[in-house]
């Protein structure tokens, strides 16, 4: 059992340093350290410290399921918003443990009494996986879902073994031998946990072990952008100083030569201006967040593009479900959503319309564009955040839109997805946490 409390402590542990400031992540190290005291249980039997041992096992069996049910709170975004709430919150699902040890004799020895503890584990335990599954089963942004299904396959098993193994087996037998069933669900969620933090990530660890593929793909593109940049510069600037001294030094050139020497001119310009551009779309994006009205900022972009969307011929619709102020930096979101709105122009070359609608939930306010375009192939729609990916042929596209406003969003606490079918066009959806909006009051 030593192992059992070694391994979830390190799990707790990484947990933990991953994400100390997610609520979600202090949570599951909680209850994971609650879940390994229960690991030392024998150990303190053997060294002669049964008191210990005993007190062990009432900490392992009333402050896991307290620690879980917290957690799956936190983790689905369930705890009351105002702080004083979620502590009474907090402290009144508190009770039942404080009650447990109440009514615990601790005389000769710490005696849990299992039948009363199953009373409200139980339903503590249930709730816990009720609350995951109805999480993942609401969810609505892909990624998220992915997350959400991933957490669910970990810990639910895990939990109803544990109900089942623990909690009801030892009702009917308190001396019931748990372990030897319940190693095997330890060792399953620790090891989908461990696969899931190199493969897709669990509650941010994979953020500490493996980036994002698309982070690391625009730092080594601003890196590499940063460096071009500057040597371009360099040359163009050798180049432009060259053809002027050559136009001076052919005062009498002929019509042909003097064209020439506007091409390179020209040439050299288009370069620079062709590098600067993809250079202020890869470099790194820092954020002065200040509160505005995001629908100030969607109707000062629609208003930069009237001209544009008119002359093409589409039609412009902006549907205002709740007017959020939020904190966010206006320069970047206006530039990003500024992205969305070229694309989808873009995408109707003969015409159509353009649907924005800003609505929320309870965790996230959602801005949508939505086009009548073509829409996006499905062999490409993994593709379409990729920094220099593009799904159009013009020679002056360079792909960075979507890969901009994913950025801006990513380091806003946002998340941007992406959602088409062919021939029924595509839709952006920019995700804001709630947590950003100022309080009405």
């Amino acid at each position: 059992m030593i192992f059992y409390f070694f391994a979830l402590s390190a799990a707790a542990a990484v947990l933990l340093l991953a994400n100390p400031r997610g609520g979600a992540n202090r949570w599951a190290a909680f209850f994971l350290a609650c879940a390994a005291v229960g690991g030392l249980e024998g150990t303190l039997r053997v060294a002669g410290l049964p008191r210990v041992a005993d007190a062990s096992v009432y900490v392992n069996q009333t402050w896991t399921p307290y620690g879980i049910l917290a957690f799956s709170l936190a983790y689905a975004e369930k705890w009351p918003k105002r702080r004083r709430h979620r502590a009474l919150l907090q402290a009144t699902l508190l009770i039942p443990a404080a009650a447990t040890l109440a009514v615990t004799p601790l005389e000769p020895a710490i005696r849990v009494d299992f039948g009363l503890l199953l009373c409200w584990v139980g339903p503590y335990y249930a709730a816990s996986c009720w609350v995951l599954l109805r999480a993942l089963l609401t969810e609505a942004d892909p990624r998220r879902r992915r997350a959400r299904l991933l957490t669910t396959l970990i810990i639910v098993p895990t939990v109803l073994a544990a109900l089942a193994f623990i909690n009801v087996a030892r009702a009917i037998e308190p001396d019931f031998d748990f372990f030897a069933y319940i190693s095997v669900f330890v060792i399953y969620s620790l090891a989908m946990a461990l696969l899931c933090v190199f493969m897709y990530g669990f509650l941010g660890v994979k953020l500490r072990l493996e980036r994002d593929p698309l982070d690391a793909t625009m730092e080594a593109v601003s890196s590499g952008t940063t460096m071009l940049n500057h040597t371009i510069k360099n040359e163009i600037g050798k180049i432009s100083l060259s053809t002027l001294n050559l136009g001076h030094r052919l005062p009498d050139a002929d019509d042909e030569a003097r064209q020439h020497l506007a091409i390179i001119s020209q040439s050299s310009a288009h370069l620079l201006d062709m590098v600067t551009r993809i250079h202020g779309r890869t470099k790194a994006i820092v954020l002065r967040e200040q509160p505005h009205a995001l629908e100030a900022v969607v109707r000062d972009c629609l208003a930069r593009y009237a001209d544009e969307l008119e002359a093409r011929g589409i039609a412009v619709s902006f549907g205002v479900l709740e007017r959020p102020v939020l904190t966010l930096d206006a320069v970047h979101v206006r530039e990003a959503v500024g992205n969305l709105i070229a694309n989808a122009a873009e995408a109707m070359e003969r015409g159509g319309r353009l649907r924005l609608t800003l609505e929320g939930n309870k965790r996230q306010v959602l801005l949508t564009v939505a086009d009548d375009g073509p829409g996006i192939p499905k062999e490409l729609q993994r593709r379409v955040l990729e920094p220099f990916f593009s799904t159009k042929s013009r020679a002056d596209n360079y792909g960075l839109g979507l890969s901009y406003a994913y950025n801006v969003m990513l380091l806003s606490g946002g998340t941007l997805a992406v959602s088409s079918e062919p021939g029924r066009g595509a839709r952006v959806t920019l995700a804001f946490p709630r947590k950003k909006q100022l309080r009405k009051e």
